[in-house]
């Protein structure tokens, strides 16, 4: 079975009539992902012209913004976070490589010193920087273990915590972004902080949401020089929320958690896989009043683009590092797994008189990001050879070019390797891969001493709730025809797996019916 196919794309009447005209003008980029949004809450998903897509109910979410976007976007239904937690995606999405090429291999903190963006990783934001571009960054950042480099005080962390998670990045691990206004990870949605480019820390003491969208609007009207006058820009916004916490109104905003305050957890909880026996089922009303929150703040972020003039030549993304399980299939993680509500992301791009509004299938991975966007932005022959990912572009753009298509999507997760005897870790364990097709999900988990421990297997067209796993042992052509194709993703990565021959260890021969333990 092949998981590539190769395509030449129609090309579109809106790309023709722009190349008609002249040579085009560099694209500002806008990068918008906040964190742990899943693509279910988003409500269009719930009209007409979009439910034919997807064959599950949208959350009872208040989308305005977002729904209005999506009718001026390509909006792709089946994007997945190919490693489903925050740092990992964030160091594909930065460079472009699988989490053991990226060095971004488990979420970052201080126990985890491996786990760490490479410095010498070529970024998306290197590129654009190296071409002229003015880039900024904005947000949780998340892509570096903590070091004692406190701008404010010298060989100490920047907080008390221990184990540290939060982290200063210094200007020489900014990979070309020449605005900065970040920090690792903090969850206090209403006193988030931020360290400025240069390292000056800020303290708003307001919504992050709503201040973080505040000095993105000051960086497209350039008010205090944030960006090179006349320069292209790249922009990337990385909003915490609607990320845990999400447990009182500490953790949102009033007026949005008051959409949802009345509703019963029939109303709120319309997935059939969710247990709202669960102790975290009230949380739905403060992850959905976030969800709001984001999308208020993106509009008016879009809004001040139109009134600048600066919409027509701009690439605006909506998307997330991963999504949230909320409740569904009893898990307590709410990411890190295959199942739809974590694996699937939102994935909407805006590109006017370039890319057609339109619903698309295609399974973008992470990886695929980095290379898609350049190409987006006519850098298609400064992509650097390190990104591992697919360029898509031809396919967002219809122009007529021959473009690889992935017809299967790749999943990893990876726990901590050994740990010392003071609790730093060293290397990982890769717990589990997996896969998804057009039709089903398949996950192969592992124990230590490397046999099957869960496999996996969902229906996703007549079981898109993913409630009834396909019992591997009984259905030997299927689990063979998922293992092959698993084996072909994992030697296209240069997975782990791949190299160690996992799957022969735990008794799978790919394209072979059942196993040999």
């Amino acid at each position: 079975m092949t998981e590539l196919k190769k395509y030449l794309i129609p090309v579109s009447g809106l790309v023709m009539s722009a190349c008609g005209n002249n040579v085009q003008e560099k694209p500002n980029i806008i990068y918008v992902f906040p964190d742990q949004f899943r693509n279910q809450s988003l409500a269009f998903w719930n009209e007409e012209e979009y439910s034919g897509h997807v064959r599950w109910k949208a959350d009872p979410v208040h989308t305005p913004n977002l729904d209005r976007f999506a009718d001026e976007a390509l909006v792709l239904s089946r994007a997945t976070s190919t490693c489903p937690l925050s740092s990992p995606y964030r160091g594909m999405f930065l460079s472009g490589m699988y989490p053991e090429r990226s060095g971004v291999t488990l979420n970052c903190m201080a126990l985890r010193p491996e786990s760490t963006l490479n410095p010498n990783a070529v970024c998306i934001s290197d590129v654009f920087a190296a071409n002229g571009y003015s880039c900024g960054y904005i947000g949780k950042l998340h892509a570096e273990t903590p070091m004692k480099n406190d701008p404010a005080n010298p060989g100490h962390y920047v907080s008390d915590r221990n184990p540290e998670w939060d982290a200063h990045t210094p200007p020489e691990r900014r990979h070309g972004f020449s605005y900065w206004y970040s920090y690792g990870t903090f969850d206090v949605h209403k006193d988030p902080h931020y360290w400025d480019t240069e390292g000056v820390r800020h303290d708003p003491g307001e919504y992050s949401v709503k201040h973080e969208t505040d000095k993105a609007i000051e960086f497209l009207r350039n008010e205090h020089g944030e960006r090179k006058e006349g320069a292209p820009f790249f922009l990337a916004v990385a909003y915490n929320p609607p990320h845990s916490p999400y447990e009182s109104l500490e953790d949102c905003m009033e007026e949005d958690y008051n959409l949802y305050r009345d509703m019963g957890y029939k109303e709120l909880y319309v997935r059939p896989n969710a247990d709202t026996t669960m102790a975290k089922a009230p949380s739905a009303r403060y992850y959905f009043a976030n969800v709001t929150g984001v999308d208020r703040e993106f509009g008016r972020l879009l809004d001040e683009l139109r009134r600048l003039g600066l919409d027509r030549n701009t690439i605006v993304v909506f998307t997330s590092d991963h999504g949230e399980t909320m409740c569904s299939h009893g898990t307590p993680d709410p990411k890190n797994s295959i199942y739809t509500e974590s694996f699937n992301v939102p994935f909407l791009v805006r590109y006017p008189d370039r890319i057609r509004h339109r619903v698309d299938s295609t399974m973008l991975g992470t990886t695929d990001i980095m290379p898609t966007m350049l190409a987006l932005a006519g850098l298609g022959d400064k992509i650097p050879e390190t990104a591992e990912g697919r360029n898509l572009a031809p396919l967002f753009l219809e122009d007529g070019q021959e473009c690889e298509i992935p017809e299967a999507a790749l999943y990893i997760r990876n726990v901590d390797g050994k740990k010392d005897g003071n609790g730093i870790v060293h290397g990982i364990f890769p717990e589990a891969r997996g896969v998804k097709t057009d039709r089903y999900t398949m996950e192969i988990a592992i124990t230590r001493d490397w046999k099957i421990r869960r496999v996996l297997i969902f229906d996703d067209w007549n079981d898109p709730y993913q409630m009834t796993n396909i019992p591997y042992r009984e259905n030997p052509g299927l689990f063979a025809s998922l293992c092959s194709t698993l084996a072909e993703k994992l030697e296209e990565a240069d997975d782990i797996w791949h190299r160690e021959n996992v799957m022969d260890r735990i008794g799978i021969t790919p394209g072979q019916p059942g196993t040999r333990n």
